[in-house]
């Protein structure tokens, strides 16, 4: 935040000065004292107005050092929100590991069941046929009814060649129940594992909604400070940002697509949850940003040099709808969630911006991504998450390389139309 307090007294004081000069009189007209007087009744007034502007900037600065104190709390917060997200992506590559592995037991263990019960059927035959020979096979006797010495090779061979297949029946099959028991163990290891899991994961997400949850008190406190300082600066006549101008045409144009295309992102949305694609940026080079593992991600790396609310960049007050994250030209800018593109294009003072239409639990939401130096998505196309979308530039009214970010709770009608802090839905 600029301290301005200074140079406000300093210009007030100077106003002062000039409406406060004496009028030209005479010495004729009035008595030394009367002039005396007047002098020192104008120099109370001064002195009196000299205090009152002092105490306004003084409240102007105690303002602007709360919200920075603040800004600097929601960046802590934003830190030990990705922090909190990291590990609830470990957590999920945890238990999605060992699904995988308990499902590759259960197959084993239903393998392992189904060839002990065949032998089982298998050794339940042999018992009966035994039970049916009056209680017992005599080998001997098969030998010994032998006709002549070829017959009684034959005999022997068969005989050893019964007597070695139940030898290894009775040794498969107790080495399968041994397994058998081994994967049951390790199963139900799994499976307790897996719980501990989820319980750990359910603690996470706990901790990470009260950590968005205290982040989005910091930011309805940090605009409520910037609403006083715009009351005490009298900013309410020169509400512009980005200094955007469209004609209605435009504008018309602009809404009439993203309605078109908001039921594909609807649609798309519905698609999303049945399935398990992965964002691919296949030959992608840069500081691309992690994917969080939310709805929203964050739309590039980059240091913030501007939040949302109001502002003075040197072309007077403003109110900024969006936030400011300056990197190198050329920095990948990601989709902050899954959507549809509807604009990648120059527009106005924006330069070249995509705008992407969201269905989000039914909703619609808009995100805006401007002063791009190029395009990596065209309008119609489906986009994920973290998937790059354009790169960072300084096109349009910009000073310097960075990304001007936008997120509306509505279908994009302009600056005004429900925009919201995006901090509130994306961290740093």
């Amino acid at each position: 935040m600029n301290k301005k307090g200074s140079s406000l007294t300093s210009v007030i004081t100077a106003t002062l000065a000039l409406t406060l000069v004496i009028p030209s009189i005479t010495v004729n007209a009035e008595s030394i004292n009367d002039l005396k007087n007047k002098q020192q009744e104008l120099n109370q007034k001064k002195s009196e107005l000299n205090s009152h502007i002092q105490e306004k900037s003084n409240k102007i600065d105690n303002n602007e050092s709360k919200m920075d104190d603040m800004m600097e709390q929601i960046s802590k917060l934003d830190t030990k929100i990705l922090e909190a997200d990291k590990k609830i992506s470990n957590v999920l590559g945890k238990i999605d590991a060992t699904t995988s592995e308990i499902n590759l037991l259960k197959t084993s263990i239903a393998d392992l069941e189904q060839k002990i019960d065949e032998r089982n059927q298998l050794l339940q035959k042999r018992a009966r046929a035994i039970q049916e020979n009056g209680g017992k096979v005599s080998y001997i006797d098969v030998v010994l009814k032998a006709k002549n010495f070829a017959d009684f090779v034959d005999r022997v061979s068969a005989v050893n060649t019964l007597l070695e297949a139940d030898r290894l029946i009775i040794q498969e099959q107790q080495k399968d129940q041994n397994k058998l028991e081994e994967q049951k163990g390790t199963l139900e290891e799994k499976l307790q594992k897996q719980e501990l899991y989820r319980d750990e994961l359910h603690l996470l997400r706990k901790t990470l909604d009260v950590q968005k949850q205290d982040k989005n008190l910091l930011i309805d406190k940090l605009e409520n400070e910037q609403s006083k300082l715009k009351s005490e600066k009298k900013l309410l006549e020169s509400e512009y940002s980005e200094a955007l101008n469209i004609s209605k045409e435009v504008e018309k144009d602009i809404a009439k697509e993203q309605a078109r295309l908001a039921e594909v992102a609807r649609k798309q949305a519905e698609a999303a949850r049945n399935s398990t694609t992965t964002v691919s940026n296949a030959g992608e080079t840069g500081d691309i940003p992690e994917v969080a593992s939310g709805t929203w991600t964050k739309p590039t790396n980059g240091r913030l040099t501007s939040g949302f609310g109001w502002r003075n960049i040197g072309a007077g007050p403003e109110f900024h709808y969006g936030v400011d994250l300056a990197n190198k030209e050329g920095t990948p800018i990601v989709a902050a969630a899954d959507g549809v593109v509807f604009r990648a294009s120059p527009l106005s003072t924006y330069g070249n911006v995509i705008m992407i239409t969201h269905s989000i639990n039914g909703h619609t939401f808009t995100t805006v991504y401007a002063h791009l130096s190029g395009y990596n998505s065209k309008v119609g196309q489906v986009v994920k998450k973290g998937q790059v979308i354009g790169y960072m530039g300084q096109t349009g009214r910009a000073y310097g390389s960075h990304l001007h970010f936008e997120i509306h709770t509505a279908a994009w009608q302009g600056q005004q139309v429900g925009a919201v802090n995006p901090l509130r839905y994306i961290s740093l």
